[in-house]
């Protein structure tokens, strides 16, 4: 029996699709195996000097490392997993018993689009939202724990909320207004603990300017212990914050959700911070489908071609080169994105844009010929 157009029988759409995710999940957990063999060595050789990390809390960083990891690997898993799977395809004389019922080599690679694009669908709406939250625990035990920072941002529709430790405590600073992406910051007022539970002062502040290693504050109101306020027209409050680390210290991308960010971009440029980040990132992670996609075109490309007369390890080798070529274009698009010389869209959708035409305008010849 025949097939034509885009119809196609159930029971080998199912053959090729389970045939096809067994490849790629079987790539994806050893990969994924290595990678966190290779974490828990690195934690352990970071946390060396440090007697208060145990193995246990190397095992679990490592753990939440994980998801965030795994989104990265994604595409590579579909790349070399999709390559295996029609390589054998090919080689068991599939290929040739399928065009002979009248399969065009769409028909053959369909079932593998659909399963990456619910694959893509199912980790942007369910699998990113458990990562994020895993990520932002992981972020912090690493600055708690391997990094030792002592201070600690969050940025809300209320305004901009910093907590750091000193020496004798903590403090607390909050600000309403926020200008020049952080280092002017208006309405301030800033709560001085010792210890970390025991008020010492209150500062209230029209004005603070972020200095090198202080905040200068100007029109403040100081109000110690004994609650009686005192007008100074200057002052300096110590911080740790830095002009280049201000905005790293918030939640970075990858700790908040595909859901989340829309929202929380909102919140940064009210707040006169740029978004380029999680608006890329966002970008990226509504874009991860289409780029699985396209990772399977790319890998039937190549692998399709093999045949019994010309030896397949010539075109695995061109698809692995290939695939790490995207990768590097990619990151290289990204830092364009980043830096602000290209806009965020274009930044995080061309490269998958370029590849899944490539991929097309491939098979479309292979198919002729």
């Amino acid at each position: 029996m025949k097939a034509s157009g885009l119809f196609f029988s159930p029971t080998l759409f199912n053959y090729f699709a389970r045939h096809f995710i067994s490849y790629v999940l079987s790539i994806f957990l050893i990969i994924m195996a290595v990678i966190y063999l290779l974490d828990v060595v690195e934690f352990l050789r970071r946390g060396a000097s440090k007697d208060s990390i145990s193995l246990g809390l190397i095992l679990e960083m490592a753990i939440l490392k994980a998801p965030s990891i795994g989104h990265k690997i994604l595409p590579f898993a579909v790349l070399f997993g999709s390559m295996m799977a029609f390589t054998k395809i090919v080689k068991s004389r599939e290929l040739v018993a399928a065009h002979a019922a009248g399969f065009t080599i769409w028909q053959i690679i369909i079932p593998s689009i659909c399963v990456v694009l619910i694959i893509g669908t199912f980790w942007i709406s369910v699998i990113n939202p458990v990562s994020s939250v895993l990520t932002a625990k992981f972020e912090t035990l690493e600055n708690s724990v391997l990094r030792n920072q002592s201070s600690a941002l969050s940025l809300s529709p209320g305004g901009l909320w910093i907590r750091e430790k000193n020496a004798n405590g903590h403090s607390v600073l909050h600000a309403r207004a926020i200008s020049d992406d952080g280092e002017m910051l208006s309405n301030v007022t800033i709560f001085i603990f010792e210890n970390e539970d025991i008020f010492s002062a209150r500062i209230d502040a029209k004005h603070a300017t972020l200095k090198a290693g202080f905040w200068e504050l100007r029109d403040i109101v100081v109000i110690t212990d004994d609650g009686v306020p005192q007008k100074q027209a200057f002052s300096r409050h110590l911080t740790q914050l830095t002009k280049e680390n201000l905005q790293d210290s918030f939640a970075s991308p990858h700790a908040m959700s595909f859901w989340e960010l829309p929202q929380f971009i909102g919140v940064l440029e009210k707040a006169g911070f740029s978004a380029v980040r999680h608006r890329l990132h966002w970008h990226s992670l509504l874009a991860s489908p289409l780029l699985l996609c396209a990772m399977v075109l790319i890998a039937a490309t190549f692998s399709l071609r093999a045949s019994a007369r010309i030896s397949s390890k010539k075109w695995m080798l061109g698809g692995l080169f290939f695939g790490f070529f995207l990768y590097f274009m990619t990151d290289l698009v990204f830092a364009l994105g980043l830096s602000g010389r290209i806009p965020e869209v274009f930044a995080a959708w061309t490269p998958v844009m370029v590849t899944t035409l490539i991929g097309i305008t491939s098979l479309l010849y292979l198919e002729d010929s």
